[in-house]
Protein backbone atom coordinates (compact mmCIF):
# COMPACT_ATOMS: atom_id res chain seq x y z
CA UNK A 1 0.00 0.00 0.00
CA UNK A 2 1.44 3.28 -0.97
CA UNK A 3 1.68 5.87 2.57
CA UNK A 4 0.28 9.29 2.12
CA UNK A 5 3.09 12.21 1.76
CA UNK A 6 3.72 13.98 4.63
CA UNK A 7 2.83 17.27 3.32
CA UNK A 8 -0.77 15.35 2.38
CA UNK A 9 -1.46 13.84 5.37
CA UNK A 10 -0.52 16.74 7.39
CA UNK A 11 -3.60 18.94 5.75
CA UNK A 12 -6.06 15.64 5.72
CA UNK A 13 -6.29 15.79 9.50
CA UNK A 14 -8.52 18.33 10.31
CA UNK A 15 -8.10 21.02 12.54
CA UNK A 16 -10.34 23.11 15.27
CA UNK A 17 -9.39 26.11 13.32
CA UNK A 18 -11.06 24.59 9.98
CA UNK A 19 -14.02 23.63 12.26
CA UNK A 20 -13.98 27.19 13.25
CA UNK A 21 -13.50 28.25 9.90
CA UNK A 22 -17.05 26.22 9.08
CA UNK A 23 -19.22 27.65 11.51
CA UNK A 24 -18.36 31.40 11.19
CA UNK A 25 -16.61 31.24 14.65
CA UNK A 26 -13.49 31.91 16.27
CA UNK A 27 -10.92 28.82 17.39
CA UNK A 28 -11.31 30.20 21.10
CA UNK A 29 -15.03 30.00 20.88
CA UNK A 30 -15.01 26.54 18.87
CA UNK A 31 -12.84 25.13 21.72
CA UNK A 32 -14.86 26.53 24.59
CA UNK A 33 -17.57 24.10 22.94
CA UNK A 34 -15.37 21.35 22.53
CA UNK A 35 -14.99 21.71 26.33
CA UNK A 36 -18.55 22.38 27.05
CA UNK A 37 -17.96 25.65 28.35
CA UNK A 38 -21.73 26.56 29.49
CA UNK A 39 -20.23 30.64 28.28
CA UNK A 40 -21.45 29.44 24.86
CA UNK A 41 -25.09 30.07 23.36
CA UNK A 42 -26.85 27.05 22.31
CA UNK A 43 -27.57 28.15 18.56
CA UNK A 44 -23.66 28.67 18.66
CA UNK A 45 -22.95 25.39 20.15
CA UNK A 46 -25.06 23.85 17.52
CA UNK A 47 -23.56 25.45 14.29
CA UNK A 48 -20.01 23.86 15.74
CA UNK A 49 -21.44 20.82 16.80
CA UNK A 50 -22.21 20.82 12.75
CA UNK A 51 -19.59 21.70 11.44
CA UNK A 52 -17.35 18.96 13.24
CA UNK A 53 -19.70 15.91 11.93
CA UNK A 54 -19.53 17.74 8.49
CA UNK A 55 -15.50 17.81 8.37
CA UNK A 56 -15.50 14.83 10.86
CA UNK A 57 -12.93 16.33 13.36
CA UNK A 58 -12.09 13.98 16.15
CA UNK A 59 -10.80 16.21 19.21
CA UNK A 60 -7.36 14.42 20.42
CA UNK A 61 -7.47 14.61 24.43
CA UNK A 62 -4.02 13.57 24.58
CA UNK A 63 -2.60 15.99 21.86
CA UNK A 64 -4.29 18.80 24.19
CA UNK A 65 -3.83 17.86 27.27
CA UNK A 66 0.34 18.01 26.17
CA UNK A 67 -0.39 21.30 24.96
CA UNK A 68 -1.89 22.34 28.32
CA UNK A 69 1.11 20.95 30.35
CA UNK A 70 4.14 21.92 28.16
CA UNK A 71 7.38 20.35 29.43
CA UNK A 72 9.35 23.24 28.51
CA UNK A 73 11.81 20.80 27.25
CA UNK A 74 13.20 20.20 23.91
CA UNK A 75 14.59 17.11 22.57
CA UNK A 76 17.66 16.76 20.55
CA UNK A 77 18.72 13.67 18.67
CA UNK A 78 22.58 13.30 16.88
CA UNK A 79 24.34 10.98 14.93
CA UNK A 80 27.59 11.32 16.55
CA UNK A 81 28.83 12.57 19.87
CA UNK A 82 32.54 12.02 19.39
CA UNK A 83 32.75 14.57 16.53
CA UNK A 84 33.23 17.99 17.85
CA UNK A 85 31.12 19.43 15.27
CA UNK A 86 27.92 18.40 17.45
CA UNK A 87 29.20 20.03 20.35
CA UNK A 88 29.52 23.49 18.59
CA UNK A 89 25.69 22.85 17.23
CA UNK A 90 24.17 21.68 20.32
CA UNK A 91 25.62 24.95 21.85
CA UNK A 92 23.63 27.08 18.99
CA UNK A 93 21.03 25.32 19.79
CA UNK A 94 21.06 25.31 23.81
CA UNK A 95 21.64 29.56 23.78
CA UNK A 96 18.83 29.88 21.73
CA UNK A 97 16.49 27.37 24.24
CA UNK A 98 17.80 28.90 26.83
CA UNK A 99 16.24 32.16 26.39
CA UNK A 100 12.87 30.85 25.66
CA UNK A 101 13.17 29.69 29.00
CA UNK A 102 13.60 25.71 28.01
CA UNK A 103 15.67 23.21 28.38
CA UNK A 104 17.71 20.13 26.11
CA UNK A 105 17.39 16.89 26.06
CA UNK A 106 20.25 15.33 24.24
CA UNK A 107 20.18 11.67 23.05
CA UNK A 108 23.25 10.10 20.73
CA UNK A 109 21.36 7.75 17.92
CA UNK A 110 24.70 6.27 17.09
CA UNK A 111 23.25 6.97 13.34
CA UNK A 112 21.18 3.73 13.75
CA UNK A 113 18.25 3.89 12.28
CA UNK A 114 16.45 1.30 15.36
CA UNK A 115 18.10 3.15 17.64
CA UNK A 116 16.57 6.34 16.77
CA UNK A 117 13.34 4.57 16.88
CA UNK A 118 13.47 4.13 20.25
CA UNK A 119 14.97 7.45 21.14
CA UNK A 120 12.60 9.13 19.71
CA UNK A 121 9.69 7.47 22.11
CA UNK A 122 11.34 7.94 25.04
CA UNK A 123 11.51 11.34 24.20
CA UNK A 124 7.37 11.50 23.36
CA UNK A 125 7.32 9.60 26.73
CA UNK A 126 8.81 12.30 28.54
CA UNK A 127 6.68 14.88 26.81
CA UNK A 128 9.02 16.91 24.92
CA UNK A 129 7.14 19.80 23.32
CA UNK A 130 9.45 19.04 20.24
CA UNK A 131 12.17 17.89 18.58
CA UNK A 132 15.69 19.48 16.91
CA UNK A 133 17.21 16.21 15.20
CA UNK A 134 19.66 15.11 12.69
CA UNK A 135 18.26 12.09 10.93
CA UNK A 136 20.16 8.95 10.85
CA UNK A 137 21.43 7.49 7.80
CA UNK A 138 18.50 5.80 6.55
CA UNK A 139 15.68 6.84 7.88
CA UNK A 140 12.62 6.73 5.67
CA UNK A 141 9.72 9.08 5.51
CA UNK A 142 6.94 6.52 7.34
CA UNK A 143 9.83 7.95 10.51
CA UNK A 144 7.52 11.74 9.68
CA UNK A 145 4.54 10.28 9.19
CA UNK A 146 4.27 8.77 12.59
CA UNK A 147 5.58 12.24 14.33
CA UNK A 148 2.85 13.92 12.43
CA UNK A 149 0.42 11.08 14.09
CA UNK A 150 1.77 11.76 17.13
CA UNK A 151 1.66 15.66 16.64
CA UNK A 152 5.07 16.26 17.65
CA UNK A 153 6.44 19.24 15.96
CA UNK A 154 10.11 18.08 14.05
CA UNK A 155 12.81 20.32 12.97
CA UNK A 156 15.70 18.50 10.36
CA UNK A 157 18.74 19.53 10.95
CA UNK A 158 21.86 18.94 8.56
CA UNK A 159 20.53 16.08 6.75
CA UNK A 160 16.96 16.02 5.37
CA UNK A 161 14.21 13.64 4.13
CA UNK A 162 11.91 15.70 3.22
CA UNK A 163 11.74 19.46 2.28
CA UNK A 164 7.77 19.37 3.77
CA UNK A 165 9.66 19.94 6.59
CA UNK A 166 11.46 22.55 8.49
CA UNK A 167 15.36 22.50 8.42
CA UNK A 168 18.30 24.44 9.30
CA UNK A 169 21.46 23.74 7.28
CA UNK A 170 24.41 25.19 5.17
CA UNK A 171 24.68 25.01 1.34
CA UNK A 172 27.33 22.15 0.85
CA UNK A 173 27.69 22.29 -2.43
CA UNK A 174 28.95 26.15 -2.27
CA UNK A 175 31.31 25.23 0.48
CA UNK A 176 32.89 22.07 -2.30
CA UNK A 177 33.14 25.03 -5.19
CA UNK A 178 34.80 27.08 -2.95
CA UNK A 179 37.71 24.66 -1.66
CA UNK A 180 38.07 23.32 -5.47
CA UNK A 181 38.69 27.39 -6.75
CA UNK A 182 41.00 28.15 -4.13
CA UNK A 183 42.99 24.28 -4.87
CA UNK A 184 42.91 25.20 -8.52
CA UNK A 185 43.71 29.09 -7.98
CA UNK A 186 47.20 27.42 -6.24
CA UNK A 187 47.68 25.48 -9.48
CA UNK A 188 46.42 21.64 -8.02
CA UNK A 189 45.04 19.66 -10.94
CA UNK A 190 44.65 16.20 -9.41
CA UNK A 191 42.16 16.26 -6.04
CA UNK A 192 40.78 14.15 -4.04
CA UNK A 193 38.15 14.06 -2.33
CA UNK A 194 38.54 11.79 1.26
CA UNK A 195 34.82 10.60 2.25
CA UNK A 196 33.79 8.43 4.99
CA UNK A 197 30.47 7.15 6.86
CA UNK A 198 27.34 6.35 5.83
CA UNK A 199 24.99 8.09 2.98
CA UNK A 200 22.76 10.43 3.50
CA UNK A 201 21.22 13.86 2.24
CA UNK A 202 24.50 15.79 3.21
CA UNK A 203 27.43 12.80 2.03
CA UNK A 204 25.42 13.31 -1.24
CA UNK A 205 25.33 16.98 -1.69
CA UNK A 206 29.10 17.33 -0.62
CA UNK A 207 29.95 14.62 -3.11
CA UNK A 208 27.78 16.26 -5.90
CA UNK A 209 28.99 19.75 -5.20
CA UNK A 210 32.93 18.39 -5.43
CA UNK A 211 32.05 16.66 -8.91
CA UNK A 212 30.11 19.52 -10.33
CA UNK A 213 32.90 21.98 -9.22
CA UNK A 214 35.36 19.59 -10.77
CA UNK A 215 34.07 19.54 -13.91
CA UNK A 216 33.02 22.80 -14.19
CA UNK A 217 37.15 23.44 -14.18
CA UNK A 218 37.63 20.42 -16.48
CA UNK A 219 38.98 18.36 -13.83
CA UNK A 220 38.39 14.55 -13.34
CA UNK A 221 35.93 14.23 -10.49
CA UNK A 222 36.79 10.42 -10.10
CA UNK A 223 39.17 10.56 -7.20
CA UNK A 224 37.21 9.95 -4.27
CA UNK A 225 37.85 7.98 -1.79
CA UNK A 226 36.45 6.54 1.40
CA UNK A 227 38.59 6.19 4.54
CA UNK A 228 37.50 4.64 8.19
CA UNK A 229 35.66 6.13 10.60
CA UNK A 230 37.57 5.79 13.55
CA UNK A 231 39.85 8.88 13.64
CA UNK A 232 43.06 6.61 14.53
CA UNK A 233 42.38 4.35 11.71
CA UNK A 234 41.94 7.38 8.97
CA UNK A 235 46.22 7.95 9.72
CA UNK A 236 47.01 4.44 8.14
CA UNK A 237 44.81 4.51 5.49
CA UNK A 238 46.16 7.52 3.90
CA UNK A 239 47.85 5.37 1.33
CA UNK A 240 44.65 5.06 -0.69
CA UNK A 241 44.51 8.12 -1.67
CA UNK A 242 47.66 6.76 -3.73
CA UNK A 243 46.18 4.26 -5.80
CA UNK A 244 46.79 3.40 -9.13
CA UNK A 245 46.89 6.73 -12.10
CA UNK A 246 48.12 10.38 -11.77
CA UNK A 247 48.75 11.30 -8.13
CA UNK A 248 46.62 13.85 -6.12
CA UNK A 249 48.91 16.74 -5.28
CA UNK A 250 45.68 18.07 -2.63
CA UNK A 251 42.84 16.59 -0.97
CA UNK A 252 39.52 17.95 0.33
CA UNK A 253 38.55 15.98 3.48
CA UNK A 254 34.47 14.70 4.19
CA UNK A 255 34.96 16.78 7.44
CA UNK A 256 37.83 18.05 9.59
CA UNK A 257 37.92 14.90 11.59
CA UNK A 258 39.47 13.20 8.69
CA UNK A 259 41.72 16.67 7.64
CA UNK A 260 42.92 15.96 11.27
CA UNK A 261 43.43 11.87 10.62
CA UNK A 262 45.47 12.41 7.49
CA UNK A 263 47.33 15.28 8.53
CA UNK A 264 48.98 12.69 10.52
CA UNK A 265 49.10 9.94 7.93
CA UNK A 266 50.49 12.04 5.62
CA UNK A 267 52.89 13.25 7.48
CA UNK A 268 54.20 9.43 8.41
CA UNK A 269 54.69 9.44 4.57
CA UNK A 270 56.90 11.93 4.48
CA UNK A 271 54.63 14.51 3.11
CA UNK A 272 54.32 18.40 4.55
CA UNK A 273 51.03 19.37 4.92
CA UNK A 274 51.19 23.23 2.71
CA UNK A 275 54.58 22.35 1.57
CA UNK A 276 54.06 19.52 -0.96
CA UNK A 277 51.21 18.53 -0.37
CA UNK A 278 47.70 20.66 0.23
CA UNK A 279 45.09 19.69 2.95
CA UNK A 280 41.54 21.47 3.35
CA UNK A 281 39.18 20.45 5.93
CA UNK A 282 35.46 21.00 6.40
CA UNK A 283 33.05 22.58 8.96
CA UNK A 284 35.75 24.55 10.28
CA UNK A 285 35.30 23.24 13.99
CA UNK A 286 37.85 25.05 17.07
CA UNK A 287 40.35 22.22 16.40
CA UNK A 288 41.21 23.64 13.04
CA UNK A 289 43.10 26.54 14.81
CA UNK A 290 45.11 23.87 16.68
CA UNK A 291 46.69 22.06 14.32
CA UNK A 292 50.06 22.50 12.98
CA UNK A 293 50.15 23.82 10.15
CA UNK A 294 46.83 25.54 10.88
CA UNK A 295 43.73 23.67 9.18
CA UNK A 296 42.20 25.05 6.04
CA UNK A 297 38.93 24.47 6.00
CA UNK A 298 35.25 25.64 5.19
CA UNK A 299 32.92 26.78 7.74
CA UNK A 300 29.91 25.44 7.64
CA UNK A 301 28.94 27.54 10.85
CA UNK A 302 27.54 24.75 13.32
CA UNK A 303 26.42 27.30 15.91
CA UNK A 304 24.67 29.40 13.93
CA UNK A 305 22.70 26.06 12.54
CA UNK A 306 22.03 24.86 15.88
CA UNK A 307 20.70 28.29 16.56
CA UNK A 308 18.37 28.79 13.18
CA UNK A 309 17.22 25.10 14.33
CA UNK A 310 16.27 26.23 17.86
CA UNK A 311 14.35 29.23 15.79
CA UNK A 312 12.40 27.40 14.06
CA UNK A 313 11.44 25.39 16.11
CA UNK A 314 10.00 27.83 18.70
CA UNK A 315 8.11 29.01 15.52
CA UNK A 316 6.60 26.46 14.91
CA UNK A 317 5.21 25.75 18.67
CA UNK A 318 4.09 29.06 17.96
CA UNK A 319 1.99 28.61 15.12
CA UNK A 320 1.77 24.63 14.30
CA UNK A 321 0.05 24.74 10.94
CA UNK A 322 2.50 27.34 8.94
CA UNK A 323 4.19 26.27 5.98
CA UNK A 324 7.57 24.24 6.40
CA UNK A 325 10.76 26.99 6.24
CA UNK A 326 14.27 26.05 5.16
CA UNK A 327 17.35 28.24 6.73
CA UNK A 328 20.47 27.07 4.99
CA UNK A 329 23.69 29.38 5.75
CA UNK A 330 26.58 30.26 3.31
CA UNK A 331 30.04 28.77 3.84
CA UNK A 332 33.03 30.22 4.14
CA UNK A 333 36.63 29.22 2.96
CA UNK A 334 38.86 29.97 6.08
CA UNK A 335 42.46 29.98 4.73
CA UNK A 336 44.88 29.30 7.21
CA UNK A 337 48.11 27.04 6.29
CA UNK A 338 47.28 23.56 5.19
CA UNK A 339 47.99 24.68 1.42
CA UNK A 340 50.37 25.91 -0.71
CA UNK A 341 50.85 25.75 -4.76
CA UNK A 342 51.91 22.44 -6.39
CA UNK A 343 55.35 21.92 -5.85
CA UNK A 344 56.83 18.43 -6.19
CA UNK A 345 54.34 15.65 -6.95
CA UNK A 346 52.72 13.47 -3.88
CA UNK A 347 53.87 10.86 -5.43
CA UNK A 348 57.48 11.40 -5.77
CA UNK A 349 57.03 12.60 -1.35
CA UNK A 350 54.97 9.71 -0.64
CA UNK A 351 57.55 6.85 -2.13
Amino acid sequence: MTSMPFEDKKKSRVTLLDVARRANVSRATASLVIRKSPLVGADTRARVEQAMRELGYVYNMGAARLRAERSHTVGVIVPNLTNPFFAELLSGIEAVIDSAGMVVILANSGDLVERQDMVMRRMREHGVDGVIICPAAGTEPAFLHQLADWDLPLVQVLRQISEEVDYAGSDYAAGMRQAVDYLASLGHRTIAFAVHGPIHSAYRERVEGFCDAMQSRGLDPNLIVGLPIQIGEIADAAHLLFGEGEQPTAVICFNDVIALGLSAGLYDRGLKVGENFSLIGFDDVTDAEAMRPRLTSVSTGPVAIGGNAARLLLDRLADPIRPSHRVVNETVLHIRQSCGPVAVSALQQSR
